[in-house]
């Protein structure tokens, strides 16, 4: 990882095989973009000195700058570096574990840096999946025919589905399946933007710039020059950030802090959300004008408890690859085992399934995954009621407060009980004025 890179130098990274792991660190800085593979579990050190695990040509680096813990929930960790650490436009108290999700910016000197997550990918037939037992339910095809067409044009795309349901694995088949598969896919959490963050590190800087701009910085979008930009969670940007975001859109260009002129973008968007856009714009929450631009293509994913055909499938995948990364041996999951998965509504979708799988090859102490292994997940309820959103909970408002009051304010348990990132549980706790409960303190 030692030396110069090019002004886009890129590592490609194929998701699918088991090493070098799941995800991948992309870094961008004056010398462009580039992907570093990382492990599936433990922890790297990055850094610009020879001790560092992911070395890094930035002058305003520490020689061991931060600590990422892979481990889900994700951490940082600053080392008591000179110029400090920031996540999200909030500067890292030194020495102390940080939650961050995939997507999120982390910015050391002059390096934005992003982790990108593996995705499970569903084969387009599945006669040509490498895993015999994955298959298509019928509600997913068209969906993915759907994908598969658009892919060949550049028409924004926008994704819909509850949360966990896969919307970032369409997204990245779309980039695969298209002209621009040699680029890069840069995926980006709306949730974590700030004004502060969308300006200085997806639009680049000037040379002098601001206190501390010693070099001109492209931004995160012209490094994706050539490639893909999701943008996932859409309908969490800040109303103030949209309008930012319309004029690239509508322009296909940038114009960096400090600079005079804009630089031309060679990008297409991609985009996914949950929420129901053409209540927010009713609400004044979202602006009309950039919803028809993000939305040239409407693909809505079904919940995973639309699609129980692929469930055994999918958590047979999730058992595999989370023994490996353990060292061990895959477990067989037992007839009643798979029929609790079968019966279970799984509000959280594909992300929820992955969790409860992880854990039970974590924690099973056999060759085999049983049903007692899956006590942790509520008990299944009846498909109708997660159906009916006043009988799952009613709004997102209440069932946020409950996912707390079940977790006991831990806000992180709360966030992967809903099955999304601390800092968008954050941001919604925020959006909807609730109060945020302390921790109970351990027995």
């Amino acid at each position: 990882m030692n030396g110069k890179h090019s002004s886009l130098d890129t590592v490609p990274v194929d998701l699918d095989r088991p090493e070098p792991g799941g995800h991948a660190l992309l870094l961008v800085n004056e010398l462009g973009l580039r992907a570093v593979p990382l492990p599936a579990s433990g922890s790297v050190v990055v850094g610009r000195g020879s001790g560092a695990d992911v070395r890094v040509a930035d002058a305003g680096m520490s020689r061991r700058h931060l600590r990422l813990h892979l481990e889900p929930p994700f951490h940082a960790e600053d080392l008591g570096s000179a110029n400090g650490t920031l996540i999200a436009g909030r500067r890292l108290s030194p020495g102390q574990r940080h939650a961050f999700a995939a997507g999120d910016a982390i910015v050391a000197g002059t390096t934005t840096m992003l982790l990108q997550p593996q995705a499970v990918r569903a084969p387009a037939d599945p006669a040509d999946s490498p895993e015999p037992e994955l298959i298509v339910s019928d509600a997913l095809r068209p969906v993915l025919a759907l994908a598969d067409r658009a892919a060949a044009s550049i028409i924004s795309v926008l994704l819909l589905g509850e949360t966990g349901v896969g919307k970032d694995v369409i997204a990245e088949r779309i980039h695969r399946a298209s002209p621009r598969a040699s680029g890069p896919f840069l995926r980006l959490n709306c949730a974590a933007f700030s004004p502060t963050l969308l300006a200085s590190e997806l639009f680049g800087h000037e040379k002098g710039a601001f206190t501390g701009a010693t070099s001109s910085q492209p931004g995160l979008l012209q490094a994706a020059s050539g490639g893909t930009v999701f943008l996932d969670e859409v309908g969490d940007l800040p109303c103030e950030l949209q309008a930012k975001l319309l004029l690239v859109l509508e322009r296909r260009e940038v114009l960096p802090v400090g600079a005079v002129r804009p630089r031309p973008l060679d990008v297409r968007f991609l985009s996914a959300t949950n929420r129901d856009l053409p209540a927010e714009i009713e609400a004044g929450q979202f602006r009309r004008d950039l919803y028809f631009r993000l939305n040239g293509i409407t693909i809505e994913v079904p919940p995973l408890r639309e699609r129980v055909a692929e469930i055994e499938g999918l958590a047979r995948a999730f058992a595999r690859r989370a023994a490996r990364s353990l060292g061990t041996a895959a477990p067989e999951l037992t007839s009643e085992a798979i029929a609790r998965l079968r019966d279970h509504s799984w509000p959280g979708n594909v992300r929820e399934l992955r969790s409860v799988i992880e854990r039970a090859v974590l924690l099973g102490c056999g060759a085999t995954i049983t049903a007692q292994d899956l006590a942790p997940p509520a008990p299944p309820r009846p498909r109708a009621a997660a159906e009916d959103p006043s009988a799952a909970g009613g709004t997102e408002q209440q069932q946020i407060r409950d996912a707390l009051a079940r977790c006991g304010g831990n806000q992180s348990r709360a966030a992967r009980l809903l099955g999304i990132s601390r800092n968008t549980l954050i941001a919604r706790i925020a959006k909807y004025g609730l109060a945020r409960p302390q921790p109970r303190s351990a027995s």
